[in-house]
């Protein structure tokens, strides 16, 4: 028999709902934040591109195990979007590697043949001038101490004048963020409604009618995936200590991460806690409340290797 109307929704079918889509939304915009920051830099540097590729290829697991296993569709959806998503990071940062690499092969070759290099002022001017605001957030520090600031008198740089405009920028980027993070919020829960009122979403049934042969891969692609997940930071993780800087990350980027996974998880288990489908989404539950640890950790070397008052996007 047909339905008519709206399914009515249990609190916990709704609030899996809800959370699902939320997660959604910080998928779908989890990557423009570091996409920006590498368009702003000129580079890639900061992102390991281990960690993005282990990153790939966990989503591709996970969507083929999500689709074996019959999970519920917003979690076949985000997995689909995950891949994608990857893939325009891994293309943007192998596109400024190889960038990157043709311009310093070019200025040695001019270097070489003792033609001087047209380009290097203008190079100059991009990683000194323009960049300078961002990137001597480190080096500003250590040259404090051995700078005489002068007279006020327009000639050099008043030292309370350059912290108080720090810190105004330091809290508008916690403003934006904060409004970022907001709106997220907001952009799932006024999507979930739309798709629930129109009935393009309805609660899915516990029971799956999933061949068990179809399961049991899905089970064994789930675990790989949780795998790749709970390994792919680690590269990233150990690329910030060797360097003593998360200079070109973007913090945003990670924020959406930490929010995307715990409501990712967190939407699973309010749909139901019973032990079978517990079990049937266990990998899924560990890829990603298990890297939530992880991210804590980069927030802390955020936290551990910017100078105080520097802006982080």
């Amino acid at each position: 028999m047909a339905s008519q109307g709206p399914i009515p929704l249990t609190p916990r079918e709704a609030l899996s709902g809800i959370l699902g889509s939320v997660s959604m939304t910080c998928w779908i915009f989890l990557l423009v934040p570091q996409l920006i920051e590498n368009y702003r830099n000129g580079n890639s540097d900061a992102i390991s591109l281990v960690f993005v590729i282990i990153w790939f290829v966990g989503d591709i697991a996970n969507l083929l195990g999500g689709v074996l296993s019959g999970l519920v569709p917003v979690i076949v959806a985000i997995a689909i979007y995950f891949c994608i998503a990857d893939g325009v990071l891994i293309s943007q940062c192998l596109y400024y590697k190889l960038r990157n690499v043709r311009h310093e092969a070019h200025r040695r070759t001019r270097s070489l043949s003792g033609t001087p290099d047209p380009t290097t002022p203008l190079l100059g001017r991009r990683f000194s001038d323009t960049v300078a605001p961002r990137t001597r957030r480190r080096s500003s520090g250590s040259l404090r101490g051995y700078q005489n600031p002068g007279p006020r008198d327009g000639s050099a740089e008043d030292p309370l004048a350059k912290i108080l405009e720090e810190s105004e920028f330091g809290r508008k980027a916690w403003v934006k963020n904060f409004a970022s993070v907001l709106g997220v919020f907001v952009i799932g829960l006024v999507g979930w409604t739309m798709a629930w009122r129109t009935g393009m979403w309805e609660p899915a049934p516990l029971d799956s009618p999933t061949a068990p042969d179809q399961a049991a891969s899905g089970q064994v692609l789930g675990y790989f995936s949780a795998v790749c997940y709970l390994g792919a930071r680690l590269p990233q993780i150990y690329k910030n200590y060797t360097d003593k800087s998360c200079e070109g990350l973007s913090l945003l980027f990670f924020i959406l991460s930490l929010m995307g996974n715990l409501t990712y998880g967190a939407g699973i288990l309010a749909h139901s806690t019973e032990r079978a489908y517990f079990v049937t989404n266990l990998p899924w539950l560990i890829g990603s409340l298990g890297t939530i640890a992880e991210d804590v950790i980069i927030f802390a070397q955020f936290r551990l290797y910017t100078v105080p008052g520097a802006v982080i996007v």
